[in-house]
């Protein structure tokens, strides 16, 4: 199995680690490029679209509760990239509220999830989510 890169923007450190503890815990081969903020995230991905193409990241786990720019506005960013917006992007997020979940939705995200409090069900839930986007859904190739 070939190695997957993912795209975690999130800023809490705890749910950094689990989400790593839970890729090692399904024995998928990833690479993995934490963003702490919204603009971080902006300024990754768009090094990476100037610079190097090819490492663009197969899945994207976007918080809504970001500092500097929202999940919401990131979101929008990567949906309106013709060179993004075919990432698999899943909201994975603490908040419940209806109007976040349907302004994710209306805005392309292609999942929303919201964060388990329970370690071991948030462990689970990042299992089942990579065992469905890598193994379930077809997910086309990246063209450098």
């Amino acid at each position: 199995m070939k190695e997957t890169r993912l795209l975690l923007v999130e800023d809490n450190e705890g749910d950094i680690l689990l989400t790593k503890e839970a890729l090692e815990s399904v024995n998928i081969p990833f690479q993995i490029d934490v963003a702490k903020n919204g603009m971080m995230a902006i300024e990754w991905l768009s090094d990476k679209l100037k610079n190097e193409k090819n490492k663009l990241p197969e899945i994207i786990f976007l918080d809504i509760n970001l500092p500097k720019k929202n999940g919401h506005e990131v979101l929008s960013f990567i949906k309106s990239h013709p060179d993004l917006k075919h990432i698999p992007t899943i909201m994975l997020t603490t908040s419940s509220y209806e109007k976040d979940v349907s302004y994710s939705y209306l805005n392309q995200a292609n999942c929303y999830i919201t964060k388990p409090v329970d370690a071991m069900e948030y462990i689970e839930i990042v299992g089942k989510m990579m065992d469905f986007w890598l193994n379930i859904a077809k997910i086309p190739e990246l063209k450098p």
